[in-house]
């Protein structure tokens, strides 16, 4: 059976910490996620493969004795029970740099790890039930699951409620909440085997367009359209926010793509609602079309007097 390189299937060194290794993994699982790669068979297979990497990198026991018996695990077969005792008797050493973190998953169903994996640390091994009578539990792995929200519950925040396997669950949203913000429900991802803990369950927000508003941060963009007589004489406009419309000053002669900001209309921050971003409001100025002869003649009338000015000047 040919030997895995898992440091080579996410791409990082033996050296690597548990925060690299999680970095990586999830840059590698997000790419090649079934979700995104829809009946593609070898994202499928890489997707498999990468879960399977960090299934055993990300865990300290399981790093430890893929990195001390290395690619001659096989021969542990005729070495009696205890791995640790045997790489001792080869000399083995293994160093491990950095602090453990919580194991983070993408998993869509079943583990579907390779017989290799299944060899090296699972039941029906030469690590497992045939020299020490027990077979290896694992953890469930973890479940992805994408929830659309509108920008309005984003800023308000609120609950959510919905049935998983025929029982109910409810997460809550907290306002300032993002896009791509995952909420983890604890021990209700997939079945553990042979007597290990459920995995997780991850939902993650899918912020929905805004058709008024695009995010920017904590802060809103929104474009206004104001007549070209505001623009030059300056006046009042109504803008709306996501807690109501307001009357906004347009300042006397501004330029067109001029940005206005209303302070505290923008999103809540996160953890921290009483403190919010800002709106900004981006001013576009419509010039009038369709000109009867009476508004031509006075828009030249105007242009003359203007000419005058600058020569006087």
């Amino acid at each position: 059976m040919k030997y895995k390189d898992y440091y080579k299937v996410l791409g990082v060194s033996k050296e690597a910490t548990a925060k690299e290794i999680k970095k990586a993994y999830r840059k590698l699982a997000a790419k090649y996620h079934p979700d995104k790669n829809p009946d593609n068979k070898d994202a499928e297979e890489k997707f498999k493969e990468i879960n399977e990497a960090n299934e055993v990198l990300s865990d300290l026991e399981k790093r430890e004795k893929y990195d001390t018996l290395g690619s001659n695990w096989e021969a542990y077969q005729h070495a009696g029970d205890d791995w640790r005792e045997y790489a001792n008797q080869q000399g083995g050493n293994y160093h491990y740099q950095g602090s453990p973190e919580d194991f983070f998953g993408q998993q869509t169903g079943g583990r579907g790890f390779s017989n290799f994996f299944e060899t090296y640390f699972g039941g029906g091994s030469p690590f497992g039930s045939r020299h020490t009578g027990r077979q290896a539990s694992f953890s469930g792995g973890d479940i992805q699951a994408e929830l659309p929200i509108t920008l309005l519950e984003a800023y308000q925040g609120g609950k959510r409620t919905f049935e998983l396997n025929g029982q109910k669950l409810r997460i809550t949203i907290k306002p300032g909440s993002y896009d791509g913000q995952q909420l983890k429900i604890k021990g209700k991802g997939s079945p553990g085997v042979k007597g290990g803990p459920n995995g997780d369950l991850y939902i993650i927000l899918n912020i929905q367009n805004d058709p008024r508003f695009a995010r920017k941060g904590d802060d809103l963009v929104y474009k206004a359209n104001i007549d070209l007589y505001t623009a030059v004489l300056g006046g009042k406009a109504e803008i709306p926010t996501l807690s109501g419309s307001v009357k906004m000053t347009i300042p006397k002669g501004i330029d067109n793509k001029k940005t206005l900001r209303l302070r505290g209309k923008g999103m809540p921050k996160y953890n921290n609602p009483k403190s919010k971003g800002d709106l900004l409001v981006e001013v576009n100025i419509d010039l009038p079309k369709n000109l009867s002869p009476e508004e031509e003649e006075l828009f030249i009338k105007l242009s003359e007097l203007r000419k005058l000015e600058t020569v006087n000047i």
